[in-house]
């Protein structure tokens, strides 16, 4: 069947991206979103070079560097000490290194960029807000909406996130994420207000016994600092995320460096969430419908690879639909993606581990030098190019070490 019609539940970036490239190869798309306005939950997203060289050729790369900051560094630190357990460059080197550059950018810009670009490319009645998804019929190719109404294409796609409505119609009830065992802060903090933060301008993570800080500075001028505090624990949780009684997040950090604990008292508490992770699906597809991002492939936030994993499934999604009918792209699409995806999420998974060691645990001195050869030993993560299929964009088999009998620790 020829591709004339797609139609999309999630208005996301996986969702955006995706109708940004149909768009633009004249292929009909439409994105339906429940929200009324288009507002990403979050504070903020990174994107690295197999994101950021997409969203160039997709024509919204200068608008982004806009609104945009590039790391200086990548820098490993003990959370305790504040010492460097190792550094690699970013900014000029890195754009240099990989082609494409790193940017820590706020989540609605990132957004409104690319809601500008699809309308462009689409107009502006091919996005439906407001529009919640009450369900699909994967043989017919048919969104059905909560007012009554159904959305028909050639090809249905499930862009709708962690907590994907359209997933059981592929995969069967009961085969969504799971808890990780840990749990995260955000918050976000004018530079101004961390006086004691070495590097600022540099993607930093704490590391330290069953906690660890990640933050980047974000913004045209780099004047506000973004930062997830993740802790080990609670052991179970049901729900989304919830309030935590006050202090508890300096709680989990006490002892730890004085720049660490600046940045966490800087602004109030926000509501504690899970850290969840996608078991790897089987199906991806099912008649006219697949799925996309964090509805296939949810993984912890340790590489910073969720929103770039949607651009790359967009971006190859599109790229199969312009090249092939319908149907052998939805075959060939899981068999492109499913690999990369489950390696990456693999080692993100091992990351956390590494990142929650004690000071006295037999893997610290493996700790150290993984994070030393961070950069170079992921080469195939950031210089992977969705768009074509000369590169299998797959980890080497020593990178893939993790085991998920157990929970980061």
């Amino acid at each position: 069947m020829e591709t004339t019609r797609v139609v999309v539940a999630g208005a996301g970036i996986g969702g955006l991206t995706l109708g940004i490239a149909l768009a633009r190869a004249g292929v009909t798309v439409d994105l339906y979103e429940r929200a009324d306005e288009l507002r990403e939950v979050g504070a903020a997203v990174a994107l690295s070079a197999n994101g950021s060289r997409q969203l160039y050729r997709l024509g919204v790369g200068e608008a982004l560097d806009a609104v945009s900051t590039q790391p200086t560094e990548l820098i490993y630190r003990d959370g305790r000490t504040g010492a460097r357990i190792a550094a690699h460059p970013g900014g000029a080197s890195y754009r240099a290194r990989h082609g494409a550059p790193y940017w820590g950018v706020h989540r609605v810009d990132l957004q409104q960029t690319l809601a500008a670009a699809f309308v462009g490319a689409a107009g502006a009645e091919h996005l439906h807000l407001g529009r919640a998804v009450a369900g699909v019929d994967a043989e017919r190719g048919a969104l059905l909406l909560a007012d009554g109404t159904e959305a028909v294409g050639d090809v249905v796609v499930g862009a709708d996130g962690v907590h994907s409505l359209l997933r059981d119609a592929v995969t069967g009830p009961g085969t969504g994420p799971t808890y990780t065992g840990t749990s995260g802060f955000r918050g976000l903090v004018p530079v101004d207000a961390l006086p004691s933060l070495p590097d600022p301008r540099a993607i930093q993570f704490w590391a330290g016994p069953g906690a660890h800080l990640l933050h980047y500075a974000l913004g045209r001028d780099d004047d506000t600092v973004n930062f997830l505090a993740v802790l080990c624990g609670p052991a179970t949780w049901q729900g989304a995320q919830r309030e935590a009684p006050a202090g508890e997040l300096l709680e989990g950090f006490a002892g730890w460096h004085p720049a660490v604990r600046e940045m966490l008292a800087a602004v109030p508490q926000s509501a504690r969430w899970p850290l969840l992770s996608q078991e790897p699906l089987m199906r991806w597809t099912r008649g006219r419908l697949a799925l996309l991002g964090d509805a296939c492939h949810a993984m912890l936030p340790h590489h910073g690879q969720g929103a770039n994993q949607a651009i790359e499934d967009a971006v190859a999604l599109a790229r199969l639909l312009t090249e092939h009918d319908a149907a052998t792209a939805l075959a060939a699409y899981p068999r492109e993606r499913r690999a990369r995806t489950r390696a990456i999420a693999a080692s993100a998974w091992d990351t956390g581990t590494l990142l929650h060691l004690d000071d006295d645990h037999p893997r610290i001195a493996e700790r150290d030098e993984r994070f030393a050869g961070y950069l170079p030993d992921h080469a195939w993560v950031h210089d992977f190019d969705a768009a074509t299929t000369t590169s299998t964009g797959r980890a080497p088999l020593r990178s893939v070490t993790h085991s998920r009998g157990a929970l980061p620790a």
